[in-house]
């Protein structure tokens, strides 16, 4: 192929990639769909399971959210919540401790779900849920009495 006529596809091609950056950009600009901010407090509905934040504290570098939870048998329940700090995405500890969450039964139970954020550089602190198609987050607020409240 001759040089003109590189160029000449090479200046199309960047055009289809412009106005299709362009096109998804629209597409982004016209969604609504936001994940739901959780309240302490009240209950908040993930697919088959009815979650409550009750309370959240840091200390140690060890940060603890009290939760009520029921409405499935799950034996796996908890991989469902992430901790999320402005730099890591955190699992609950896994290993059995006093009060900490494990399975999930139909009727409610309290428990407590332990995240290590002992090598967390940043102070944000955010409970997220993913079950099945939903999601919610509760923003935790940082400091060593933190409390839970919705976004401002």
């Amino acid at each position: 192929m001759r040089t003109r006529t590189l160029l000449l596809l090479s200046v199309a091609t960047a055009l289809l990639i412009l106005i299709a950056g362009g096109a998804f950009l629209f597409q982004l600009s016209h969604q609504s769909d936001t994940v739901p901010t959780g309240v302490v407090g009240e209950p908040a509905r993930l697919g088959d399971v009815t979650v409550t934040v009750l309370d959240a504290s840091e200390a140690g570098g060890v940060m603890a959210v009290d939760i009520e939870v029921g409405g499935v048998d799950d034996a796996d329940g908890t991989d469902d919540f992430r901790l999320v700090t402005g730099d890591q995405r955190l699992d609950a500890v896994a290993a059995p401790g006093g009060g900490r969450c494990r399975a999930f039964t139909v009727d409610p139970q309290r428990c407590r779900l332990e995240f290590d954020v002992s090598a967390a550089a940043s102070t944000s602190r955010v409970l997220v849920m993913r079950r099945g198609e939903d999601q919610r987050t509760w923003r935790l607020r940082p400091g060593t009495d933190a409390t839970v409240g919705a976004d401002e």
